[in-house]
């Protein structure tokens, strides 16, 4: 079984806020497509065009209906993806110590030449982050890019993960955690950010960011942008010919 590290120096991880995501699967194919082409095993995707297919993914989006006890019901978007907890269970169950947890910025991986797609892991995680790559027989998890969080060769703006560099509506963010002086940490503190599933007792390093609550639905009429006229008087020689027009 693998150990995990007493402290780590920093914590890196996402803040997700669910007032602004607008559930456009942007990060899902982001993901997909850099973790497709760099770090570690491919992401498969068996009978991909077919009617029973199937594939990895280490980001997903859910959206669920939710009704509040006052207002309108609100269309909730969820991504989902490893929360590189302080306590990760998926750590601790693995038989050969392929998963792993970084000490230097607390990162969760999977060491993919020791991993032997026992599922041991998977079980293990309550937020069913881990998923077998059914072409090369290892766990795949979210990785939080860190082939590209740490290279230099990239420009300084694209050193974050591919989701987060994706996002349209600047719903992810990418930072430490354990600093209470970082953006992310002080978005956390303004927003009222909370963990998911807390009692499950992992210490998810990744935070949520609540939606704020919509009262009551907005009165417009979609259609009133159409219906308005283009000019109240025509000028000009149309002007003129309106007139004329009107004297026949």
């Amino acid at each position: 079984m693998t150990s995990l590290p007493t402290s780590t120096d920093r914590k890196l991880g996402l803040v997700i806020d669910l007032d602004t995501c607008v559930g456009c699967h942007a990060c899902v194919i982001s993901c997909k497509g850099w973790n497709t082409e760099n770090y570690g095993a491919p992401l498969s995707d068996q009978n991909a065009y077919g009617a029973d297919n199937s594939g990895t993914f280490l980001n997903r989006v859910h959206s669920y209906e939710v009704q509040p006890e006052a207002g309108a019901a609100q269309l909730i978007h969820f991504p989902k993806s490893c929360l590189h907890c302080e306590d990760a269970p998926c750590v601790t169950v693995c038989p050969t110590g392929a998963s792993y947890k970084r000490v230097e910025d607390g990162i969760v991986l999977v060491n993919e030449s020791d991993c032997i797609g026992c599922g041991l892991c998977a079980w293990a995680c309550p937020y069913g982050a881990r998923e077998l790559d059914q072409a090369e027989g290892v766990m795949k998890k979210c990785t939080l890019c860190v082939d590209r969080i740490y290279n230099e060769n990239l420009p300084e703006e694209d050193r974050q993960p591919a989701c987060v560099r994706t996002c349209p509506s600047n719903a992810r963010h990418f930072g430490d955690l354990g600093d209470p002086d970082s953006d992310v940490s002080k978005l956390v503190a303004d927003r009222g950010g909370m963990d998911l599933m807390p009692e499950q007792g992992t210490k998810p390093v990744n935070k949520y960011l609540p939606p704020r609550p919509k009262d009551a639905m907005p009165e417009f009429d979609v259609l009133a942008p159409f219906l308005e006229p283009v000019a109240h008087e025509p000028k000009g020689f149309l002007g003129w010919l309106d007139k004329a027009l009107e004297k026949i």
